[in-house]
């Protein structure tokens, strides 16, 4: 009886590897995982490079909702009637006192800002351990603090509004020129620089008919002449040396001799904020009684609803912000040319 045959595969040989071969496809599909899976994934999300400065800068006072405008009273004295020298002693020759109150107004400006996170996207952040949600919130608090630097430094234009750096009703004046006939800190030695510093607190002081409470305690120069101050070395006779103009000038200035802690900080936005855009000094008195500025209501999310449209949950972000509010323009100084 003849054998039955079976016609059996035959096994691949296991010669080189060179013998196995992937389509396109595999590679693509199949084994392109085993790719990310080599990855070492760094799980830093890294962030756009940028600085805010106005909390240093500004007295910030929160509260008061949803208002249109803030207000703020002042008051002059006069006395009248009597004698020019106020000698007394007659009894219908008394001078007296009169008050004579006024108001300003300062505009408050809403701050709005929408995000739309797609419920596909919310769910893949579980699987990737990233929410989208919260990279777009920290994204929307960054743009806030830019827009409160912004309205700190410069106002808001659409709004008619200025800042600290650019009020026109402070006068700007120019520093005068050193011995190298130029205006320019670089240009300049360490004590014609203590001369603008000094000068600019002088005239600040004058006109608060000599408060030594109005005296200026806060200085904002452009980052480049920051840099300048505090890397170079002091060469000044008579003055030990080992330490920079910087502490040089925070040391022997006039407000320090009155008492006062003098901040010399710097302000992106002073460079290029004088006249013929040169860098400008600011000098001002740091506190609430002289500038400051309102926010009626912080920012936060304000309401997240569902948007069956587009798959969606749509949040909105608001805030009620406040001009900048100079109450005493005159220990207020800009100087440039620096």
């Amino acid at each position: 009886m003849p054998l039955k045959q079976y016609n059996l595969p035959i096994a691949p040989s296991r010669g080189a590897m060179d013998a196995m071969t992937f389509d396109a496809s595999a590679v693509s599909s199949g084994l392109a995982f085993l790719v990310s899976e080599l990855e070492k994934m760094d799980p830093l999300l890294r962030e756009p490079l940028t600085s805010t400065t106005y909390p240093r800068d500004i007295n910030i006072e929160s509260g008061g909702g949803w208002v249109e405008a803030t207000s703020a009273f002042n008051v002059e004295y006069g006395v009248t009637g009597g004698q020019a020298d106020g000698i007394g002693g007659v009894q219908n020759n008394i001078r007296r006192i009169q008050a004579d109150f006024s108001k300003d107004l300062y505009k408050v400006m809403p701050y709005e800002v929408a995000m739309s996170v797609k419920i596909q996207d919310q769910l893949r952040g579980a699987v990737t351990g990233r929410s989208i949600e919260q990279v777009y919130d920290d994204g929307i608090r960054l743009d806030f603090d830019k827009y409160m630097d912004i309205n700190t430094y410069l106002g808001q234009s659409q709004y008619g509004t200025t800042g600290i750096v650019n009020d026109p009703n402070i006068t700007a004046v120019s520093v005068a020129q050193g011995a190298s006939k130029q205006t320019t800190w670089k240009s300049k030695t360490p004590e014609e620089i203590l001369q603008d510093i000094n000068n600019a607190i002088l005239d600040a002081w004058k006109a608060a008919q000599y408060d030594n409470s109005a005296i200026p305690n806060h200085i904002l120069i452009d980052p480049a002449n920051f840099a300048y101050l505090n890397m170079t070395p002091l060469t000044v006779a008579g003055v030990q040396g080992g330490i920079s103009i910087m502490k040089y000038l925070t040391e022997n200035n006039i407000a320090a001799q009155k008492g006062v802690d003098l901040f010399i900080g710097e302000c992106r936005f002073c460079e290029g904020a004088g006249s013929g855009s040169t860098n400008r000094l600011v000098a001002y008195r740091n506190e609430k009684r002289f500038v400051g500025m309102d926010v009626p209501v912080p920012m936060s999310r304000v309401m997240t609803q569902p948007n069956i449209q587009t798959a969606s949950y749509d949040s909105l972000y608001m805030a009620n912000v406040g001009q900048v509010k100079i109450h005493y323009y005159e220990p207020f100084i800009y100087r440039d040319g620096i």
